[in-house]
């Protein structure tokens, strides 16, 4: 396979993983995610945007999630994301203890 091919094919991927995630499994939900695989659609979203960046292209954080996400997070908010379980939030936290602030 030429890496035009092998790039497209990965293109094509992406493309269906977010279309997947932004469409078909709405109902899912980014703690879940980071809670099961260690990232989430915030976390797909800060690597475009910071893929953007490396390239040279001025991107910001909401602008990397307005890409990714299809519309501004605040109105993704309100459409689809639920409060967290109790049960979710623990798990998080076992996982992702707090960064030192000092």
């Amino acid at each position: 396979m030429d890496a035009q091919t092998k790039l497209e094919i990965e293109a094509a991927v992406f493309r269906r993983m977010q279309k997947h995630l932004m469409e078909d499994r709405t109902d899912v939900q980014n703690i879940d995610m980071m809670n099961q695989s260690g990232f989430c659609r915030n976390c797909l979203s800060r690597w475009y945007q910071e893929a953007a960046n490396e390239r040279g292209i001025d991107m910001s954080k909401d602008e990397g999630r307005e890409a990714f996400y299809g519309m501004p997070f605040a109105e993704w908010k309100t459409q689809y994301q639920t409060d967290a379980t109790g049960s979710a939030k623990a798990a998080f936290d076992a996982t992702h203890p707090p960064k030192d602030t000092k």
